[in-house]
């Protein structure tokens, strides 16, 4: 069995099967049902049966063959050292947008991974291109029903592709998408819109030949692309002008409104950048569809905006004003996207609760360069060194998406910890939601 098939087992969940089987940490699984795992799905599917047989061998080689009776679905409690039990699969495409190649020396070795794995879509909603997926891949996701699959188009025109992507094979990949579709397997997707080479009349070719991916293919955002100030080498790209966003949207808004009519959904939807750098008012909430692409920045700021006047509605309501004899003050950092909203929300804070005092900064992203707005790619040492000797109060509120996932750990290393020392403030960090906004500004009223 080659190296990359070693399952170790890491751990075993309490009162579970495995603990029951006496299957410890250090164990290596070696097959269900006399069949190899390949990876994670493998093994959720072959878990799944009533009765299985799994052979496991011992740290000293001996082997165990065991029987399991379980119900259906019932998990064995096994955790792996590789969460994937896979290696994982990099990318091979050299995109004339990837953000991946425009990040400076120096940075922690994780950060220069290009992920392009199938698995992690179902996993943790990363985008595909399909360029690194076998036929293999392509029945295994059919025959496990796995889905939805998120897979970044970027563009319908297969010679186009091959372009962007640097990869011959980028549009003869986009065939993978109609096996799924013919399979009936959900799809969510993307475009990276990159100015001068897939927008205007590529962007309509585009999203005419998505929309014959309905009703599986359930939604297709459009993203700007991301430029950082280390292009030094790479593809000549431009930003977009106000005037352009104002285009973009025109073509989404025109499409929006013949699928909805034809079937009932908006389909592609612009991200919320667009609305922002064209200075036009966001669209209402029945326009996002239930937000399917909340992470790819499509209409996060809607739902923020309408889950604060909801909770500031019901508050206004049933909570007493407070007396505050004592002012309290206190501070938000964001990302420049999102300060004008942070502010307005800030403000209408101050209005229902006298006595607050807020203090919203916008920081530039240096690290970067100006044109990276959004709050995730902010960076500790921007945020020190522009929140530095400014009035914070007693408090200092930051998104949650500043930091490492599952970490007080900022993009540069920088830690939590380090910037509270520093700047003498205590720091609470908020979740995305309106809710958690008006609970972190209200926490010690």
């Amino acid at each position: 069995m080659e190296k990359k098939k070693r399952h170790i087992v890491s751990g075993v969940l309490p009162g579970s099967i495995a603990e029951e089987l006496e299957i410890e940490a250090g164990d290596r699984l070696l097959s269900i049902d006399n069949t190899e795992i390949e990876d994670i799905f493998d093994y959720q599917f072959l878990i799944q049966d009533t009765y299985i047989e799994v052979e496991i061998e011992k740290p000293d080689g001996e082997q165990w063959l065991l029987e399991v009776e379980k119900e259906f679905d019932e998990d064995l409690g096994i955790t792996f050292e590789n969460g994937l039990m896979d290696e994982y699969r990099s990318c091979h495409n050299k995109c004339i947008f990837c953000f991946i190649d425009q990040m400076p020396k120096g940075m922690r070795e994780t950060l220069y991974f290009k992920d392009d794995d199938s698995r992690l879509s179902f996993l943790q909603g990363n985008y595909v291109t399909l360029t690194n997926m076998s036929d293999h891949d392509i029945e295994r996701i059919i025959r496990y029903r796995l889905a939805p699959i998120n897979i970044s188009f970027h563009t319908m025109n297969p010679e186009l592709r091959c372009r962007m992507l640097n990869n011959r094979f980028a549009g003869e990949a986009l065939k993978k998408a109609d096996r799924l579709y013919e399979a009936g397997i959900a799809m969510n997707g993307q475009i990276v819109l990159c100015r001068g080479i897939n927008d205007g009349p590529e962007l309509e070719y585009s999203i005419s030949e998505l929309t014959g991916y309905l009703p599986y293919l359930e939604s297709v955002s459009v993203v700007p692309v991301g430029l950082s100030r280390y292009r030094e080498g790479l593809c000549p790209l431009e930003p977009f002008t106000r005037e352009d966003a104002r285009e973009v949207l025109r073509i989404i808004h025109k499409w929006q409104e013949q699928i909805y009519r034809e079937r009932g959904t908006h389909f592609v939807h612009a991200s919320d950048e667009w609305y922002i750098l064209a200075q036009e008012e966001l669209p209402g909430e029945e326009r996002y569809d239930g937000y399917p692409q909340l992470e790819n920045g499509v209409g996060m700021t809607r739902l923020l905006l309408s889950e604060f006047d909801r909770e500031r509605e019901r508050l206004r309501r049933e909570r007493p004003i407070p007396d505050l004899s004592v002012r309290e003050e206190m501070s938000i950092a964001t990302g420049r996207l999102a300060y004008p909203y942070i502010l307005q929300m800030a403000e209408r804070m101050m209005e229902d609760f006298p006595g607050l005092l807020i203090h919203v900064y916008a920081i530039r992203n240096d690290f970067f360069g100006e044109m990276i707005t959004v709050s995730g790619l902010l960076t500790g040492q921007d945020i020190l060194a522009q929140l530095k000797g400014k009035p914070l109060g007693r408090r200092l509120l930051l998104p949650q998406n500043v930091l490492r996932s599952g970490e007080e750990v900022f993009l540069d290393d920088l830690t939590l910890e380090e910037l509270k020392n520093t700047l003498q403030v205590e720091i609470n960090i908020v979740k995305s939601s309106g809710c958690d906004f008006i609970d972190a500004v209200l926490g010690s009223v």
